[in-house]
């Protein structure tokens, strides 16, 4: 059974940080591309970080770049987000998923297939 698992959100003041983590079960992540997206009431969901399955790429939104890194664990079968420098705009629903296509040298933000429940983020003061 496939499955991803997100956890790590909760409340925090911006300027603060927060690591999220995707725990995958079911086949190794190593193998494929991870990517984190985000979903607040009334928008679509953007795609805001991603890692491809062996050619080391990442790939981040400008509204998070130089703010959030996305990183693999492979003894933990594990994908993180670490979110510095955190700010109000960044309030939402943070959801893992994966296109489960092996070995993907580059990221993309569509044709994902399998997700996470997600894990909600709230930064305010």
């Amino acid at each position: 059974q496939v499955q991803l698992v997100e956890s790590g959100g909760g409340l925090v003041q911006p300027g603060g940080s927060l690591r999220l983590s995707c725990a995958a079960s079911g086949f190794t992540s190593d193998h494929y591309t991870i990517s984190w997206f985000r979903q607040v009431p009334g928008k679509e969901r953007e795609g805001v970080a991603c890692i491809a399955s062996s050619a080391g790429y990442t790939y981040y939104a400008d509204s998070v770049k130089g703010r959030f890194t996305i990183s693999r664990d492979s003894a933990k079968n594990t994908v993180y987000l670490q979110m510095n420098s955190l700010k109000p705009e960044d309030t939402a629903a943070y959801y893992c998923a994966t296109d489960l296509i092996v070995g993907t040298a580059f990221c993309s933000f569509v044709g994902m297939t399998h997700w996470g429940e997600g894990t909600p983020v709230t930064v305010s003061s």
